[in-house]
């Protein structure tokens, strides 16, 4: 069997499969890619026969396959999925890859004028790039939680460890699905999962403690979805350690925000006053500069990111610890 007979063999035994037009230029893997939580991720596989994730559902968990295929004129993604969570999943697939996400504003010429012109520039380049929403609160916190205040390096790290550790093989495993290919763990799997283990995982008791103070309330947490990312962004933060970092990148996953910018991000500041002004900035810099695109600020960073500038390296790096042999 080839990779060009794949995707027949893939529809016809999927449990359940639809075919999404975009109408417009779309990229699936940089739409998607902000998903993944680093390369090695074991809830995604990249592959030449599509993009594969795993996760949970109201109705259990579902191994989902997308694929681009389609002309420049009419592309289309096909998602087929495996699972008892197979008809939930498919449902949410348009939002998924970004059928809410508008960008006629941001590309009206008035406001475009505006734009710094790396920007105009990264988004002449990308038209075919949305801002994903998942709709799916915990899978998108736990990972966020175990990312501050360490490196993203010491953060993924222990996230696939907790991965390989608690998390369950994907519906397919072992016939349709890629190898390896793991479900996240339920809000109830976090909550089982015993102190040392997060020791090991180099997660220590404050970040742990931030994800059981809020998956005791995951059911009120994941109804977040449905409210505008202010209100759930809001929320969120009336939980004990669940900061404006956190929840920024939270809902730039679960509600496809546009505007929420991540403050108190060890980089970000940096980066973006170096890409509009040359010189490095702070959080109160950062928001300065971006205040007259407010409604769309995360869009531009966005396109700051995609438009290939990378800040000067210079200065003091964070130090990756190792806790778990402690």
């Amino acid at each position: 069997m080839t990779i060009a007979d794949a995707p027949s063999r893939l529809a016809a035994a999927a449990d359940a499969s639809l075919r999404w037009y975009p109408g417009g230029p779309y990229d699936l893997r940089r739409t998607l890619g902000i998903l993944m939580r680093g390369n090695g991720d074991p809830s995604f596989s990249s592959r030449p026969d599509g993009l594969w994730m795993a996760f949970t559902t109201p109705d259990g968990p579902v191994t989902l396959r997308l694929a681009a295929a389609g002309t420049g004129l009419e592309p289309y993604v096909d998602a087929q999925a495996w699972g008892p969570g197979s008809g939930a999943a498919l449902a949410g697939v348009p939002r998924l890859l970004g059928a809410g996400d508008d960008w006629s504003a941001f590309d009206e010429p008035s406001f475009t004028a505006t734009l710094p012109h790396m920007v105009r520039e990264a988004r002449r380049r990308n038209p075919d790039v949305r801002l994903p929403s998942t709709g799916r609160m915990v899978d998108s916190l736990v990972p966020t939680i175990l990312e501050q205040k360490v490196t993203v390096i010491e953060a993924r790290r222990g996230f696939r460890y907790l991965m390989y550790r608690h998390g369950t093989s994907a519906p397919g495993t072992g016939t349709v699905a890629p190898p390896g290919l793991l479900v996240r763990p339920t809000a109830e799997g976090w909550l089982r999962i015993p102190s040392w283990e997060w020791h090991k995982a180099g997660v220590g008791p404050q970040r742990s403690a931030t994800v059981m103070r809020a998956l005791r309330s995951a059911v009120a947490l994941e109804r977040l979805a449905s409210l505008p990312a202010a209100e759930a962004a809001a929320k969120m933060q009336t939980i004990p350690g669940i900061g404006v970092w956190t929840v920024a990148e939270v809902v730039q996953r679960t509600h496809g925000c546009p505007d929420s910018i991540a403050v108190g991000d060890y980089h970000l500041a940096a980066y973006v006053g170096a890409a509009l002004t040359g010189r490095r900035t702070d959080d109160a810099g950062m928001l300065a500069l971006l205040e007259p695109w407010t409604g769309h600020r995360q869009r531009v960073v966005r396109m700051l990111g995609l438009s290939g500038f990378r800040k000067p390296t210079f200065g003091p790096r964070m130090t990756i610890q190792d806790h778990r042999s402690h």
